[in-house]
């Protein structure tokens, strides 16, 4: 039998753990303590927390799941709500309670922001402390988009799109399609090892229909779900910690204040590295989440 080589997070045990509807999440945990739950983003797995997870797990209990439609996590057929950020964020709080804890605290990156974001709105008395790294409230993305600008952006509008073209013309050059974000969204080529870049993409390739619907739901049942919220003046509860690149500036908005409207106890940072955070610029991303934890 051929020997695993698929990286791991160092110290951290994987188990799969059915949470519903016979929906299986693929989870590394390790460590004591609090709960802290890291969510991943696009397109990527749970190991680019490797590094901030083996950190934290000094004295947490670190919890690093596969979304739903990612990497080995369960893939389930799209019914246009499947892949909703409600639904993602169902998902986290079974896990945890699964792995036994009732309250927890979350942090997201890119796609596991947004699931992060909906999971702080909706279970307001399970997130204790939230952190979204690099990414604007779903509803802020496409409002933010004008001109040229959203030309950045481009993969959301494709992914967008009815069922079919989006996944034929992705599927049929996935690695190109899912290499040409690892290698623009970098600004430290080192940050991601060769190791590494294979396992996100060999996962994004056998994902194309599921990372498609995730998207494509972040154009339809996510906006709604974001609308109605805005609509009831609702907002994050908890303490929230924002970490992004200074695109808002770049692309003519206040990043900080977009977010301000959603979460009223707001620690905003500006880091300087590229879209990987977790991965170019772990000391900084630990430091914030522990800063975040105190409050």
């Amino acid at each position: 039998m051929d020997k695993d080589t698929t990286p791991r997070i160092s110290g951290f045990s994987r188990r799969r753990v059915t949470i519903t509807d016979g929906v299986a999440l693929n989870v590394a945990v390790g460590g004591t303590g609090s709960p802290v739950v890291l969510l991943h983003g696009f397109p990527q797995t749970h190991l680019m927390w490797r590094h901030v997870a083996a950190d934290l797990a000094a004295d947490h209990t670190v919890i690093c799941p596969d979304l739903r439609g990612y990497g080995d996590s369960d893939k389930p057929a799209d019914d246009g709500h499947a892949y909703s950020k409600r639904t993602m964020a169902r998902d986290v709080v079974a896990l945890a309670r699964a792995l036994g804890h009732d309250r927890f605290s979350l942090a997201g990156h890119d796609r596991g922001a947004l699931v992060a974001v909906r999971a702080g709105l909706d279970h307001p008395d399970v997130v204790t402390h939230l952190a979204a790294l690099d990414v604007l409230p779903t509803l802020d993305s496409w409002e933010v988009m004008h001109g040229r600008s959203a030309a950045v952006g481009f993969h959301l509008y494709l992914m967008a799109q009815p069922p079919g073209l989006p996944e034929a013309m992705i599927g049929a050059s996935a690695d190109a399609f899912f290499g040409h974000f690892l290698d623009l969204w970098t600004s430290d080529p080192n940050a991601i090892p060769p190791d590494v870049r294979a396992a996100y993409l060999k996962a994004s390739r056998e994902a194309v229909p599921s990372i498609v619907a995730d998207y494509r739901a972040t154009a339809t049942v996510d906006v709604e779900h974001d609308e109605a919220d805005r609509a009831a003046g609702a907002k994050l509860r908890m303490p929230v910690t924002v970490l992004q690149q200074d695109w808002g500036a770049a692309l003519g908005f206040d990043a900080a204040g977009r977010w301000r409207a959603w979460a009223g106890n707001l620690d905003h940072r500006t880091v300087t590295c590229g879209h990987f955070m977790a991965e170019e610029a772990p000391a900084e991303v630990v430091k914030a989440l522990r800063d975040l934890l105190k409050r």
